[in-house]
């Protein structure tokens, strides 16, 4: 198995008689669209690849010229549910070049600003996305029929941690507090306390998930992949730490660049990313376990260890949403600590000078390492900007498990195959807030030229 320059994960085969190729036209997201293409000969997956064809959405461009408090309003809104990540790569990466050194309170409030999110894009994920793939429902509007207490224990924790969002970072979508320095405001004791209630329920249902999602049974699938996440010697890493892999690398959070790279992918709009040797790699929860789990909350590491899954975590893909689970109910403990430890800091923010050179830093998304990599001159504008996210890195590896998993639906009847298909790209968790089904499968014989779909 390798990928080419193309970006087209091959396995490659000896001859066949006919060849048959699984044509998926449409996978939604919540940022694009996109194609998903297999082809099967004698049996073997020789080819599958995945095309996003979403319009550039130029962001990149757009903070060309801007300072980095400018930067950090505008990166916000490339995600809906994950705008506090480019807002913390970004503003790690500014304060790494200018030499800021925040006060302790605030490093405090930044890791509870990211508890936040992943507290309402895991629950999102968890409850409303990828349930209904296993208790066999076409969304969470008909499960909600049959299984009301689930949606609404995903309602509940996820609006948990919107007022945590809301909370500091001024309102739950977008927020605008965040500063190189610092936050514009921080919150009075009083503010966090109004959340500290509805955390001590949350960590409680985020414990209670964790069981429940331990209990279904996912489609068989060995396939590790080369992990890659970041790990901090005494915390779960959010927003700070060395980037690290299965493979051995050890790299600082700023230097993503020098093992990685991105190019386009003949056929798709979005960048691929690969190791500078051209191999795949897969990031998120699955790694973050594998790599970091010795950082968990205790509560969270005692529900992993229940589980007795955290080996079928690292090589099975459709068993991404117990590292899920396990990390919801990790930022619902820590988010709960941290508001339990928290005093104001003096001030909101600590001045610094702007100075040219270049920013870069990675942080942990809810889907995995996000790195921004700013070029800035002397006026502390921005003159080039590189912004590489999860999705992008993980295409690949999207491909591989793709390739994998394939064979093992062939003779299955049209529907089921494409629900399995489906329900692989969505154990990746891909960003989505509107759309349940990501398939429309139609197989093409090759040796009869007839189309079924």
């Amino acid at each position: 198995m390798h990928g080419d320059n193309g970006g087209t994960l091959t396995i490659d085969a000896p001859g066949s008689d006919g060849e048959r190729e699984f044509k998926v036209p449409y996978i939604t997201r919540v940022e694009g669209e996109g194609t998903l293409r297999l082809t099967v000969r004698g049996g073997e997956v020789v080819n599958a690849r995945l095309q996003i064809f979403e319009a550039p959405r130029y962001f990149e461009r757009l903070v060309v010229g801007r300072t980095g408090d400018e930067v950090l309003d505008i990166v916000a809104r490339i995600c809906g549910i994950c705008p506090i990540a480019y807002q913390m790569s970004a503003v790690h990466a500014f304060e790494d070049l200018y030499g800021v050194r925040i006060d302790p309170q605030v490093r405090a409030l930044r890791r509870l600003l990211y508890c936040g999110e992943w507290i309402q894009s895991h629950a999102l994920h968890v409850y409303l996305l990828h349930a209904p793939d296993f208790l066999g429902y076409p969304s969470a509007l008909a499960m909600a029929a049959d299984h009301r207490e689930i949606v609404e224990q995903g309602l509940a924790i996820k609006k948990t941690g919107n007022q945590l969002i809301a909370a500091l970072g001024g309102r739950p979508v977008h927020p605008v507090s965040v500063r190189v320095g610092g936050f514009s405001r921080v919150p009075r004791k009083a503010d966090l306390d109004a959340v500290r209630a509805a955390l001590d329920i949350a960590v409680e249902q985020a414990r209670s998930t964790v069981r429940l999602v331990a209990s279904w049974t996912p489609p068989e699938l060995h396939h590790p992949q080369p992990l890659v996440a970041m790990r901090h010697p005494a915390e779960y890493p959010f927003n700070d730490g060395r980037i690290v892999s299965t493979d051995g690398m050890d790299i600082g959070p700023q230097a993503w660049g020098t093992r990685f790279e991105e190019h386009h992918v003949e056929g798709t709009n979005a960048l691929h990313a690969r190791t500078l040797d051209g191999a795949v790699y897969l990031l998120g929860p699955t790694a973050r376990i594998a790599l970091a789990s010795e950082g968990l909350h205790p509560l969270a590491s005692e529900a992993l260890a229940e589980t007795g899954l955290q080996e079928a975590i690292r090589v099975n893909i459709h068993r991404s949403i117990v590292a899920r689970a396990v990390e919801l109910l990790h930022a619902c403990a820590e988010a709960r600590d941290l508001i339990d430890g928290y005093r104001p800091p003096s001030e909101p923010r600590v001045a610094f000078t702007p100075r040219p050179g270049i920013a870069a830093w990675s942080t942990e998304a809810p889907r995995g390492l996000l790195h921004h990599r700013y070029e800035v001159d002397e006026h502390g504008h921005v003159v080039h900007a590189q912004i590489v996210p999860p999705t992008s890195q993980n295409q690949g590896a999207i491909e591989a498990d793709l390739a994998a998993f394939a064979p093992t639906v062939l003779e299955l009847p049209h529907a089921e195959a494409t629900h399995q298909l489906e329900m692989l790209i969505r154990a990746y968790d891909p960003c989505s807030s509107c759309a349940t089904h990501f398939l429309d499968l139609r197989i093409v014989d090759a040796g009869r030229g007839e189309g079924i779909g």
